[in-house]
């Protein structure tokens, strides 16, 4: 398996998760972690697994998730297999919005197919830090989406 995590992170939070879902998939294969102000589309070359994610921030991804969706190709995706994660506050998603429920269907829409549905890790405050269990978490939804890959 080779995979590429790209991820923004505002106060780190959001680094944390993408680096604990990196960590558990590099037990199983090759991956990279970018920050997305690193990333380009031609990092996509050969990858079997695309996760993207970021904070939400005003009920969508970050300024830059959404400008690097808008750089790739029109049909690098298509038949790439991806998955798509936030960090956002525990309340209803109706207050806060999903940046990867929006990061996901920019995805389909340019014919990736996601794993598992897209997952929101809980901060406590605006800052952080993370709700206690998150990075736990976060590596067993790692383990999920490899499971779907794998099969």
């Amino acid at each position: 398996m080779n995979a590429l995590v790209v991820y923004d992170s505002t106060f780190g939070n959001t680094e944390r998760i993408a680096g604990a879902i990196a960590d558990w998939l590099e037990q199983h294969g090759s991956v990279r972690l970018l920050r997305v102000a690193k990333a380009q589309p031609v990092d996509l070359e050969g990858i079997d697994l695309l996760v993207l994610g970021c904070p939400t921030q005003r009920h969508k991804p970050t300024p830059a998730i959404q400008a690097f969706l808008a750089s790739i190709p029109h049909a690098t995706l298509r038949g790439m297999r991806a998955a798509a994660f936030d960090t956002r506050y525990r309340k209803p998603r109706l207050l806060t919005g999903s940046a990867a429920r929006a990061i996901a269907k920019r995805l389909r829409k340019a014919g990736a197919s996601l794993l598992q549905p897209p997952e929101s890790f809980f901060v406590s405050a605006r800052e952080g830090p993370l709700e206690e269990g998150e990075l736990e978490r976060a590596a067993e939804w790692a383990h999920q989406v490899l499971d779907e890959l794998e099969t």
